[in-house]
């Protein structure tokens, strides 16, 4: 008796990893950088853009995304960014910030929809001058009825109207 009581236990528990439930996935939306704010070149305010004078330097190199539902059938997209980052000479100290944003646009880009500012605060240890980060997570939030594939996140720098200039000068590096 005892040991059918012991198949009939190996049984059910068997029985509990095979599930036939399918996992739905939420749907997300598009999530890429822009090309002219994947850079930021920040110097000193009031000097010339050279070496002495720069501040910071910084360059996205990748983007972490995942989507997953939410209490009432809304959508939470969570974005971290990965950073290539540099301490310039004319900085004071070892912390260094890097502001950046995440914008939310229609499928077309045709309008805004939201835009979420962020900032990146390093501290490089000793004479470190460079590091690869990544961000914290930063989530948006559809709601019920929306369904993000239909829209785009944009992950960019949050550059003056001068430092944008300039990386549409030079173009990609």
């Amino acid at each position: 008796m005892r040991r059918f009581g012991v198949l009939v236990l190996a049984g059910l528990v068997a029985a509990c990893g095979s599930s036939t439930k399918e996992q739905v996935l939420a749907p997300c939306p598009r999530v890429t950088i822009l090309a002219d704010g994947a850079d930021l070149t920040r110097f000193r305010p009031g000097a010339p853009p050279d070496l002495a004078a720069m501040l910071v330097d910084g360059r996205i190199a990748g983007v972490n995304a995942s989507c997953d539902y939410v209490r009432g059938g809304g959508v939470e997209v969570k974005v971290s960014v990965l950073m290539d980052v540099e301490r310039g000479p004319a900085t004071r100290g070892n912390r260094a910030e890097f502001p950046w944003f995440l914008a939310v646009t229609s499928g077309d880009d045709s309008q805004l929809v939201q835009r979420k500012d962020a900032l990146l605060s390093v501290n490089f240890e000793g004479n470190q001058t460079r590091a690869r980060v990544a961000t914290a997570p930063e989530s948006i939030t559809f709601p019920a009825g929306r369904n993000p594939a239909e829209f785009r996140v944009r992950v960019s720098f949050a550059l003056s109207a001068e430092e944008l200039d300039r990386n549409r000068r030079r173009g990609p590096r």
